[in-house]
């Protein structure tokens, strides 16, 4: 187990890394192998900016 620092990677370490890669690796080629439609852009967008515009809960 290889020791990281936070100037090196978000990770502690090389094996949190790997674990991380392997994970979002197969998470993308899921969603790209999938036969249901994808949010088309401007929607995708709309949802993000009403995620932004509301109010922080204090």
């Amino acid at each position: 187990m290889t020791k990281l620092t936070p100037i090196e990677s978000e990770f502690a370490t090389t094996e949190d890394a790997e674990a991380y890669d392997a994970w979002f690796r197969a998470t993308i080629e899921a969603r790209m192998l999938s036969k249901t439609p994808g949010i088309p852009h401007d929607e995708a967008m709309a949802r993000m900016q009403a995620i932004i515009d509301r109010p922080k809960k204090a």
